[in-house]
């Protein structure tokens, strides 16, 4: 099986910030979608956090399960029936670590299918130089049969520089 990303758009903050990232009109030709970003926050804190949704949907259609690294803190958790699925930290203003940004990868399978919606997040977040690292994998549902035609991702300010793409995935020879 080959697997094949294809660039669909690029998103980069300016000197202003943003508190929403959004991706309009998606592409129905692929197999899944893949979410690549940078981010930071401009917002006075060590770490923030972003969550994201689909097709400016606001109701309680997502749940998710994670498990995290936090400094010396390890954990696991669920939440169910939410109105956004959790996607990761982000190094605020006030981390020690001045120009540091997170990377978070966000894996949506069957995007255009009449099937509740996978979601897999991986993001990784070095806040400090004191060790408040870190890393979350998310395991999600997004809980529509509509085909996913809009992606937005929020937090209290995106920095400048903060980057987001977004890549359609085709495979082939399954």
């Amino acid at each position: 099986m080959s697997v094949f990303l294809q660039p669909i758009y690029t998103q980069t903050i300016g000197s202003g910030g943003a508190s929403v990232v959004t991706f309009n009109n998606i592409p129905q030709g692929f197999t899944d979608l893949m979410l690549r970003s940078s981010q930071r926050s401009s917002s006075a804190f060590i770490q923030g956090f972003t969550q994201i949704q689909f097709n400016s949907d606001t109701s309680t259609n997502y749940s998710y399960n994670f498990i995290n690294n936090y400094a010396n803190y390890s954990g696991a958790g669920r939440a169910s029936n939410q109105n956004a699925m959790y996607g990761g930290q982000l190094p605020g203003a006030n981390s020690s670590t001045a120009s540091s940004f997170a990377s978070a990868d966000f894996y949506i399978a069957n995007y255009s299918g009449s099937n509740f919606k996978s979601i897999i997040i991986d993001d990784c977040d070095e806040s400090s130089s004191t060790n408040i690292n870190f890393i979350l994998s998310t395991a999600g549902l997004y809980k529509s049969t509509s085909p996913i035609t809009n992606i937005s991702l929020v937090t209290n300010t995106y920095a400048q520089y903060s980057t987001f793409s977004l890549y359609g995935v085709l495979r082939n020879g399954i």
